[in-house]
């Protein structure tokens, strides 16, 4: 009697051998050229001012959190908002390879709320930096239009230590009043970058944008840049702004978009407890890993 794998020729033996070889080969070949290319870690967190009361919801029962977060994350870059300078200045103080660059909004100071640009020095360095607010008269402290409250935008030429690549973050937060506020702010930020950006380098725009992903004022970022958590190869469909748990309030306001970069790899909302803290701002942070 002829068994079956005897009836088998050699050759087509080691055709099969072969095949099965590269079909465990491959996946970790490609594992591996997936584990190589040059990637950073951005983050947009809204941090809630400090001064708001919130009750059990305290910036001073919140903070450690905060820190927490960040340390078991560990973002190359975090455009934080509505920071006060103590809020800040915390986060060098225990997480001693993060460092930041920022102003108050108020006077260009310390006074009033941060767009400020947390780095992980271990990472990323800052090539330059600087600041404007979204108005008239950008180069000095004041509301633009119909806001409710000074804005401004903070922008860095951050550069990845491992791979030597330059781009450019632009952290900022938009009125959560001023219809043309908004509008005209995301107009003047995107007139400004080739000012800020005369390299043409990739670029990172996020922050919170008061206004979900498909209002009218979005539309000319829309049109030149593209939106993590549309395009990014695994997303996130979460809220953002998680209003202390109140559901009637929530939404997607906090956005990440991007140019130049190939791709977005993933886009995500850190909703993680840390103690069972369910809410350590209220708007959850949201990350996105960018592929140059």
């Amino acid at each position: 009697m002829i068994k079956l794998a005897d009836s088998i020729p050699v050759q087509m033996k080691k055709t099969a051998l072969l095949l099965a070889l590269l079909a465990i080969m491959i996946p970790s070949t490609l594992s591996a050229k997936k584990d190589t290319e040059d990637k950073v870690k951005i983050m947009s967190f809204n941090l809630r001012n400090g001064d708001s009361g919130d009750g059990t919801n305290a910036w001073s029962v919140r903070y450690a959190f905060t820190a927490m977060m960040i340390d078991d994350v560990k973002p190359d870059v975090i455009g934080m908002q509505e920071a006060l300078d103590y809020q800040i200045s915390y986060y060098p103080e225990v997480l001693n390879t993060y460092k930041y660059v920022g102003k108050g909004r108020d006077d260009g100071k310390k006074k009033g709320e941060y767009t400020a640009i947390l780095y992980n020095t271990k990472t990323s360095s800052v090539v330059k930096w600087g600041m404007f607010w979204l108005s008239e008269n950008p180069d000095k402290p004041g509301e633009g239009w119909d806001a409710a409250a000074n804005r401004t935008c903070t922008w860095a030429i951050m550069k990845d230590k491992k791979s030597g690549n330059q781009y450019c973050v632009l952290n900022t937060h938009l009125d959560e009043v001023g219809v043309i506020s908004r509008h005209n702010g995301i107009s003047l930020i995107l007139s400004k970058l080739s000012e800020i950006n005369k390299d043409g380098l990739p670029v990172v725009f996020l922050g919170c944008f008061n206004v979900s992903q498909d209002d009218v004022c979005l539309s000319d970022v829309e049109s030149q840049m593209t939106n993590c958590r549309k395009s990014a190869d695994k997303t996130d469909g979460g809220i953002t702004y998680n209003a202390w748990g109140k559901a009637a309030q929530q939404s997607q306001i906090d956005h990440v978009y991007y140019s130049g970069f190939s791709r977005c790899e993933e886009f995500s909302v850190l909703s993680k407890k840390y103690e069972n803290r369910t809410f350590l701002s209220d708007h959850f942070p949201v990350m996105a890993v960018m592929v140059f």
